[in-house]
């Protein structure tokens, strides 16, 4: 069985074509600049080579024609035809109260998907252009949707809900819904798999470090707390994201600096986290390359960052009364193994022991990183949402 996955952003595709009986990846890649003059796709080719192909592309029916005429192209494709596609899984990024699982794409669901876009404008209607451009393309394949928020739908009514007069809730669902979802999913199950234990009665923490970032509690498989909120500003700082702000602060800086809230929007979005304080970049191979020429700002962005996780991975030990597991995930987690250490280093209260010399030599692969005298189990475990995606779709069709 041959499942596409889709992940449609505002201006750009990520796809993934499964083999799912191997669960093997036949072929991937990605469309960038929708809407812009010098859009185009790259192809990751099987051998590792890249290919890439220019194309105006002003919106993104068109973009998944060239993606979809790629995958039986005779040179670089790796089917004979479309008809080879059984399903298509869909990132999808909110899905509100309404969804704490995968559905069967119908028009109900794509009803609710619309009504969820005020919570997500910017990826709400960018997922659904990728749903509609497969019913134009593809009549008739089923197609599956998975939420970036569906997984801490389990989170208790304590946890999510924010100190504001509770007809707020009621009338427009302010909540705190977190995302990074699937990968949280993916990752606490695949941490289980991985060294030999059971979901229930466990107690894992799992860290998504990369230029977007959030901390899970997972308790029994389930999650009971996340830090991100109602959109993905909340929580821990990040690439170009504030994370956690004071909101008399907020007030203050729209006061003095005239933004509406499109521009203080603008301004936490894009402007602040690793890239607002070291001035350099939104990358930490860039801000590393940057304290290694002395620079100080860089040097206090990274030591927030570190601070930052630490204090969630903290603070949600203490919720869950311990931690059995720590997961690291996410670009910078399963790459940087200094901010890794930075981070681990700091549970010794908890009986947490890093083996430094083994922390040192892995990127990007599955490894348990702590001491074998460590109390806590800590790990690196890639995360793969888009199998998590597949897996879901061929479960639901």
């Amino acid at each position: 069985m041959k499942v596409l996955v889709l992940n449609c952003g505002s201006s750009s595709i990520k796809y993934k074509l499964f083999e799912m009986d191997t669960k093997q990846v036949i072929a991937q890649g990605g469309v960038e600049k929708i809407g812009l003059p010098d859009s185009f796709l790259q192809v990751k080719l099987p051998n590792g080579e890249k290919v890439k192909i220019e194309k105006s592309m002003p919106e993104h029916t068109v973009g998944i024609e060239l993606i979809l005429s790629v995958l039986v192209d005779e040179k670089i494709g790796c089917i004979k035809s479309l008809k080879e596609i059984n399903a298509v899984g869909h990132r999808v990024v909110h899905g509100g109260e309404k969804f704490n699982k995968s559905v069967l794409i119908t028009p109900e669901v794509k009803a609710s998907i619309i009504e969820c876009a005020e919570l997500a404008p910017l990826h709400n209607p960018a997922n659904l252009k990728g749903i509609d451009a497969i019913e134009k393309i593809l009549p008739g394949v089923p197609q599956v949707a998975v939420f970036d928020t569906a997984f801490h739908q389990t989170m208790p009514d304590y946890a999510y809900m924010y100190a504001l007069p509770y007809e707020l809730y009621e009338k427009y669902a302010i909540r705190r819904y977190g995302f990074h979802g699937t990968s949280h999913r993916y990752v606490s199950a695949r941490v289980c798999e991985f060294l030999g234990i059971k979901a229930q009665g466990t107690k894992i923490i799992t860290a998504h470090i990369g230029n977007g970032g959030s901390c899970a509690a997972v308790l029994d498989g389930k999650s009971v707390d996340t830090s991100m909120g109602l959109t993905p500003v909340e929580g821990l700082m990040m690439g170009t994201r504030a994370g956690d702000l004071d909101l008399g602060a907020a007030m203050y800086i729209m006061d003095k600096e005239h933004l509406d809230t499109a521009g203080f929007s603008n301004l936490v979005n894009k402007k602040s986290g690793l890239q607002g304080i070291s001035g350099v970049s939104s990358d930490c191979r860039d801000i590393d390359a940057a304290i290694q020429a002395g620079n100080k700002r860089a040097d206090l962005a990274r030591r927030m960052f570190i601070y930052r996780v630490k204090k969630y991975i903290g603070a949600y030990a203490a919720a869950m009364n311990g931690v059995d597991v720590i997961v690291f995930t996410g670009g910078i987690g399963e790459n940087d193994a200094y901010i890794r250490g930075e981070i681990a280093k700091g549970f010794t209260y908890l009986g947490a022991k890093l083996d430094e010399q083994k922390n040192a030599g892995i990127r990007g692969e599955e490894a348990v990183i702590s001491a074998p005298d460590s109390k806590v189990t800590i790990c690196v475990i890639p995360t793969d949402e888009e199998l998590m995606i597949a897996t879901d779709t061929v479960a639901l069709i």
